[in-house]
Order: C-alpha cells, then structure tokens, then sequence
C-alpha cells in the first residue's frame, strides 16, 4: 500500500475541493503535488496552506503576482495557459485529476498523457469534443482513462467487477457478446415534471436550484436542460468503446443509483451511493483496489423507494441532439460542446431565454459540416467556429 502523487487541475471548483476531501481523508493512500485554479487566487493560496503541495498553477497571469505573498512556504508556480500544461507534466506527479470547466483541460490531458500520466477525468468537455484522439493517445502510452463523473465511475466499477482480476487495461472494450446496454441514470433537474408549455418562464434563479447536487453553475443549467447527460452518453461512448446506440439514460430522481449495465443475459448490475463525489474520486485514485472512509454509508431502511422513469426526449431535445453528435461523430461533438457552453452562458448572464439554450446549439450544428478522424488542430477550429456562430446567433442583449 502506497500513496499515489496527484495534480489536481481546477482546484478551486467543487470537484477540487471534494478531491482535497479525500486526500485529507486517505493520507495514506494520495498525496497532492499540485494544485491549479483559473482566477480564483486566494483559494488556492489557502488551499495550499494546508496541503502544501511541491507546485501550484494560476491561469489568470493578471493575478498571479498576488499569489506569492498569500503562501506561507514557496513551491514552484507556474502561471498561464503554458504553466497548466507544464503543471500536469509535473515529474513527481503519477495522476492527473482533470477538473477543469469546459475545454481548458484538453491540452493538459493530451500533455499528462504524453509524459506517461494517468488521468482522472471530470471534464467531460475533453472526451466529448477529443474522446477519439484522447483514447487512441492513453492507449499508445499504455495509461490509463478512469473516469471521475459518478455516472460513468459507476458504469465503471459494474464493468471492473465482470473482471476475473485487476487488469492495466481500464478501456477495455466492451463487448456486444457480454454487455447489451449502458444505462446512464439522471436526477432529471429541477424541472423533470415541469410542463413545456412553462419552460420560457424558467428563471435563473430557478434553473440553479438543483435537487441533488450541489455544482457549478455551469453545469447546474446543464443538468436543468439535460445537455449534462447527453455530453455523458459521448463520454460514455468514448470511454468503454461502446455504439452510441447502447447507451442509455434513465430518470431517476433520487440520485442514489449511480448508473447500471445490462448484460448480454439480461442481468442488470448497478452501483449505488450517496450523491457525494468524494466516493468516485476515490475510487479512481485507488482502484482496483477500495480502502476505508469516513463517508457515510447507505442505509436501505430509509430508502422509501427508487424511481426510474423515461426521459421525455421531446420535451429536453439535448438527449437527441447529443445523440445525433455521437452518432455522426468528427468535428460535431466539439460544435456541440462550443454551441452549450456559449448558451449556457448567455443564459447565465439574461440574455436569452431557457428553452433558446437547445435552439442554438441546434441552430449551430445544423450549419456544421463535419471533419472526420480530426486531428487536434481540427477540433480546436471546430471548437472556436462553433463558439463564433454560437455568440452570433445569441445576438443582442435583451435582459429576460
């Protein structure tokens, strides 16, 4: 029993922090050498004042002059987009743990890959517009992918114990001989049950109020229109090597089943948990093998009932749309990706209305054309055309 050494990108957000939970929970088993945020820096300076990792990273280079002063020991700093790839280089460092909000931690990923770093991916952004690129990378260098979102953790850990020993091999693919289906599971957001007809007066304020979880805003709205999921159906294509025809979501309000895999027989294995991202984080630092926590453990007597119901497809049309993007693949994953993130902000600032959040990114890929087998370069493109005609199709402010 060893302690893994961990980088951690997007420190400051909720996933960082429930990763600093389990490191302060299993000292024996990680150990933080690195610690990056974007701009929020003293949080990270506080951070590191307790954990005192060897290297931090400021993204925002206007504030990174404030961060010495704050510390109260002297690592190495890195600053900009440069210091999060060098950061995730990071010679000490055996994981990398991707956290980073929308498509920054793409070219930390593909640089920790390249220097013989495992990743824990959060940002779901990096598979979704490069799952192609980063799989074929991880399997080149002979590291592994594990997956941090609870969804696809859970789907991981139902597939690992199919296994008849722990295997370096965490993408294998998954068979249409041994596995019929991956079932996503979703909470269905704060508005599963709210009629269509009402969805151009959703609030704000409303949309952050999630039921479940509590998450950036960002990816709050995303769970609001469903988008969350469909990103996690590509994820999860990219991720086990499955067809995007078998993979699934169910609604499932209680956010207790995690995610199921059916099997070529018709059984259905499931993982199930508390709603608390400390439990998938540490199991992507520790497996194959679990360790003891401090997390409390399911009590089955309170559990008054499980739901699991269709999702309505015509109502949330992300789940299609996300669909459609898996299915064509290419480029469009990446436009789609772009098209959301630029919604979800214009949505974040008043500017356009709930339901205009698919409208656009549908608007957008309908006027995609889309690249196949792209290379890096190609993405990036694909990426900033779609956040153009996104932001132009967003047009004037109008408060709603």
């Amino acid at each position: 029993m060893r302690r893994k050494r961990i980088v951690v990108l997007g420190a400051t957000g909720s996933i960082g922090e429930s990763a600093l939970k389990v490191a302060h929970d299993i000292p024996e088993r990680m150990e933080i050498v690195g610690l990056a945020a974007n701009s929020n820096v003293k949080k990270l300076a506080a951070q590191a004042n307790v954990v005192r990792p060897k290297a931090l990273c400021l993204v925002d280079e206007s504030k990174a002059s404030e961060l010495p002063g704050l510390l109260d020991y002297q690592p190495q700093i890195f600053t900009g987009e440069k210091g999060l790839v060098e950061i995730a280089c990071l010679e000490e460092a055996e994981m990398v743990l991707v956290a980073v909000v929308g498509t920054g931690g793409l070219r930390p990923a593909l640089a920790a890959i390249e220097a013989g770093k495992d990743l824990a991916v959060a940002s779901k952004e990096i598979l979704v517009m490069a799952g192609e690129t980063v799989m074929r990378e991880a399997a080149t260098k002979g590291v592994m992918v594990l997956p941090v979102d609870s969804e696809h953790n859970a789907i991981f850990q139902c597939l690992d114990g199919q296994r008849k020993r722990p295997t370096p091999n965490a993408q294998r693919p998954t068979s249409n001989e041994e596995v019929r289906r991956l079932i996503l599971t979703a909470s269905g957001g704060p508005f599963r049950e709210t009629p269509a007809s009402e969805f151009e007066e959703i609030t704000l304020e409303r949309a952050l109020r999630h039921p479940t979880w509590n998450m950036g805003p960002k990816i709050t709205i995303d769970s609001a229109t469903l988008f969350n999921k469909g990103l996690e159906m590509i994820e999860a294509h990219w991720l086990f090597g499955v067809e995007m025809k078998r993979v699934e979501v169910v609604i499932h309000p209680q956010s207790i089943v995690h995610s199921m895999v059916e099997f070529a027989d018709g059984s259905v294995l499931a993982q199930l948990s508390h709603s608390d991202m400390c439990f998938p984080i540490q199991y992507a630092v520790t497996w194959p093998e679990r360790v003891p926590n401090s997390l409390p453990p399911l009590d089955f007597g309170k559990l008054s009932k499980l739901e699991f119901v269709t999702p309505r497809y015509d109502d949330f049309p992300a789940l299609n749309l996300a669909r459609q993007a898996g299915e064509t693949g290419g480029t469009l994953p990446a436009v789609l990706n772009a098209a959301n993130e630029v919604a979800v902000s214009a949505f974040l600032a008043r500017q356009i209305s709930f339901p205009r959040i698919w409208q656009l990114v549908e608007q957008v890929m309908n006027r995609h054309t889309s690249v196949a087998h792209p290379d890096l370069d190609a993405i990036l493109r694909a990426d900033q055309w779609g956040r153009t005609e996104a932001t132009a199709a967003v047009g004037p402010i109008s408060q709603v």
